[in-house]
């Protein structure tokens, strides 16, 4: 009879499991320049939420109990976008694109403000998908402010401040800012931006690339608008939100990015609803498990686009929960309003002035970030939710 195989002790199980998830992080995020950008996002999000909270109590500050939501919003996804090698160019980039974000945000307000008849609030947020797609022509910097101000009109519309807030919009800026750089100052040469090519020219027509790309959000995003009012989504912005991220520099990329948001979203969310009791009963674990998601998501973001947006679509659910919102169909709703901004921006980008490139040497995933749309509920542990955040 053949001698069974020694069966192996449990920590050489342990051991060998730990060397598979060591090699696995190395090859998504050589060097672990990534994860420390990853640590340094989360840092910035809780700088801002502590530094709103402090002013909140110690100034009366008009509609202060929103400060930390929009600081906190506005230093995570400046951090980003910046993707700059030297502490110099990342300080003053890091400046801009907080400013851009409360820019957005007061365009947002002035918008809903100004004239006898009222806006549709969705309609601002057009303006700012066009500009998430057109100012890529700028480069990274272009693109983030791009980003930057749909992301101020987004937080803006999830938290209903109106033109009585200017000033807090502004503060908000400023605690971002301070928020954001500290840790870049603090992690110095430790991180190194992903390279990024030169573009592939493009072939043909009248308008530029970026143009295209701006045209084809902004019907995608109209679009949803109109298919809002016919099937009352219960969180347009999150169609809006993914219509808006997954215009590429040409129609197969678009696709592609579509499958890969839908497939990290069909997995995200289920995880997350999974975790709703650890959410609702254990919050610091909860606050735990999304932090190390948004570091799985700053990992990936450059190279694994679909486990970018699994990690952030786990991230919005269990904040979500925290929160108080642990409805389980309009946590789901995350999942088929993807789906349905998914599906038409690859319709705008084969149908809009459609782009005949096949490939593109220059990623869009470093540069077209995830965005995120918040509950109307302005509670700063809401904050972490698309969406790509």
């Amino acid at each position: 009879m053949t001698e069974a195989a020694p069966k192996q002790p449990l920590y050489v199980d342990r051991l060998t499991m730990t060397r598979r998830i060591a090699s696995w992080l190395e090859k998504l995020d050589p060097g672990v320049h990534r994860r420390i950008k990853g640590l340094r996002l989360v840092t910035a999000y809780g700088i801002a939420v502590m530094l709103g909270i402090v002013l909140q109590r110690s100034y009366a500050i008009s509609g202060g109990s929103k400060l930390s939501y929009l600081a906190a919003g506005f230093a995570l996804w400046a951090s980003v976008s910046e993707g700059q090698a030297t502490r110099g160019s990342s300080t003053r980039d890091l400046a801009i694109l907080n400013a851009a974000a409360a820019v957005g945000a007061l365009i947002y307000v002035g918008a809903l403000s100004v004239g006898p008849v009222r806006v549709n609030p969705e309609w601002v947020l057009v303006l700012g998908a066009f500009l998430v797609g057109y100012l890529k022509r700028f480069g990274i910097l272009g693109a983030g402010i791009g980003s930057q101000i749909y992301i101020g009109q987004l937080l803006a519309y999830s938290t209903g401040i109106t033109r009585h807030n200017f000033k807090m919009i502004a503060l908000a800026g400023l605690i971002a800012a301070v928020a954001s750089i500290v840790p870049r100052v603090l992690s110095g040469p430790a991180e190194h931006p992903t390279p990024i090519g030169p573009e592939a020219p493009l072939r043909g027509g009248l308008a530029s690339r970026e143009m295209r790309m701006g045209l084809q959000s902004a019907v995608a995003a109209l679009t949803i608008v109109f298919v809002n009012g016919f099937l009352h989504l219960q969180q347009s912005a999150w169609a809006i939100t993914a219509s808006t991220y997954v215009i590429a520099g040409s129609a197969i990329g678009t696709a592609d990015r579509v499958r890969r948001r839908i497939w990290g979203t069909l997995v995200g969310v289920p995880i997350g609803i999974a975790c709703l009791p650890i959410a609702v009963h254990v919050p610091p674990l909860a606050w735990l498990l999304a932090a190390l998601a948004m570091v799985i998501y700053s990992m990936a973001l450059p190279d694994r686009y679909d486990i970018a947006c699994g990690a952030y679509a786990f991230t919005l659910i269990v904040t979500l929960a925290i929160s108080g919102e642990t409805s389980i169909s309009v946590l789901a709703a995350r999942t088929w309003e993807t789906l349905i901004g998914g599906a038409l921006g690859v319709i705008a980008a084969k149908v809009i002035m459609p782009l005949s490139l096949t490939t593109s040497s220059c990623p869009d995933a470093p540069t077209a970030r995830l965005a995120f749309a918040q509950e109307k509920t302005p509670r700063p542990e809401a904050q972490l939710r698309d969406s790509s955040r």
